[in-house]
């Protein structure tokens, strides 16, 4: 079974930084492709980054060159360092785990954090 558990979000001011977490059990890390989603109050659950098992990346055009992805095989963690946060950053985050099988796809979630951008 699957387990996603996040930790590091928080209030910051604009312009600020946050790192946060996702620690993973229950499979094998390195057979999946990790990253992170967030959903402000009123919209939908949209991308922000993720990242394959050799260290491809992918990001959200509003995030680019000031979040960064990176992920630990050995310690099956997932970070996303986010600087120069905006107001329009306030979300709450949520890791994912998807694993794409010959047979089947499957992507499971964190509970979320909450990440709040005052300006």
């Amino acid at each position: 079974q699957v387990q996603l558990v996040e930790s590091g979000g928080g209030l910051v001011q604009a312009g600020g930084s946050l790192r946060l977490s996702c620690a993973a059990s229950g499979i094998i890390f390195s057979n999946y492709v990790m990253g992170w989603h967030r959903q402000a109050p009123g919209k939908q659950r949209s991308m922000v980054a993720t990242i394959t098992s050799d260290g491809s990346t992918n990001y959200a055009d509003s995030v680019k060159g000031r979040f960064t992805i990176s992920r630990d095989n050995a310690d099956n963690t997932v970070t996303l360092q986010m600087n120069s946060l905006k107001p329009e950053d306030t979300a709450v985050y949520y890791c994912n785990a998807d694993l794409t099988t010959r047979w089947t796809s499957s992507r499971s979630w964190g509970q979320g954090t909450q990440v709040t951008v005052s300006s």
